[in-house]
């Protein structure tokens, strides 16, 4: 027996090496199928057209002269897959093979178009589907608005306005003329841009707010959480509790005002 403990005392150290190196193992792989499987999720299988083949982005310079030559500039252009099985697909990474497209001299409907449909946009930008499906949000999915009139696919960034915050609003203000100022006086938050309080492609708040009620605006005013300053004999952080700052009343012109310094209206 004292030979038998002798033994299973000089095994203990060996089998809980083992066991560490087995744990170890089994950890291991399940962290490379873990890489593994979500590595696959983010392979975007290449747009199908029933009957057409890959052709190349050379095939659409005769006819797409102007934007093949801007193309480059594109965020989008990085889409562009080198290798002889690839043919550089950069146009039809997004339009679809083009085969069909050529062989007709350009027909419409041989080519996939996502301004008649956002699908498109979605094979890559599946987030913004989830963004677009909640409470308030661009009619996007409704066919009402298309990812195109916001976004140019073609050159840069993808903003239809440009690069800078400013001219990035300028797509915004496209339809949302009445914001546009200026005002005499002016919202400073205005200054960074409409995604400072919204998120263009939606949220669960009204207005596609980035954050509900006042808690949008103590982002930035801070100091008036807490205020005792008395406004219409109550303290400031009692109406605070009451609902939104730009509510009942109070800063209406959230935007800028032409008549008042507190944007009151």
């Amino acid at each position: 027996m004292k030979s038998f403990s002798a033994f299973s005392a000089r095994l203990q150290p060996w089998l809980s090496q083992r066991r560490v190196l087995l744990f170890g193992s089994v950890v291991g792989l399940a962290v490379v199928a873990i890489s593994c499987a979500t590595a696959n999720r983010l392979v975007v299988a290449p747009p199908q057209i029933p009957g057409a083949t890959y052709v190349g982005s050379k095939e659409c310079v005769d006819c797409h002269e102007k934007i093949t030559k801007e193309f480059i500039t594109a965020d989008h252009a990085r889409l562009q897959a080198p290798g002889k099985n690839a043919l550089a697909a950069g146009c039809e990474s997004c339009h679809g093979p083009g085969s069909k497209h050529v062989e007709s001299g350009g027909a419409l409907n041989t080519i996939l178009n996502p301004r008649k449909n956002a699908d498109t946009c979605f094979a890559c930008h599946l987030d913004k589907r989830g963004q677009f499906s909640l409470p308030h949000s661009h009619p996007v999915l409704a066919g009402k608005v298309s990812c195109t009139d916001c976004h140019d696919p073609h050159r840069g960034a993808g903003f239809a306005g440009g690069q800078s915050l400013l001219t990035r609003d300028d797509t915004c203000i496209k339809c949302h003329a009445a914001q546009r100022g200026p005002f005499a006086f002016e919202h400073e938050a205005m200054r960074d841009g409409c995604a400072t309080c919204h998120n263009p492609h939606g949220t669960v708040n009204a207005k596609m707010l980035t954050a509900r009620n006042a808690n949008l605006c103590l982002k930035c005013h801070v100091q008036d959480a807490n205020s005792s300053v008395l406004i219409g004999g109550m303290p400031h952080s009692a109406l605070l509790r009451q609902g939104t700052c730009w509510t009942a009343g109070c800063h209406e012109a959230v935007h800028g005002s032409q008549i008042n310094s507190t944007l009151r209206y």
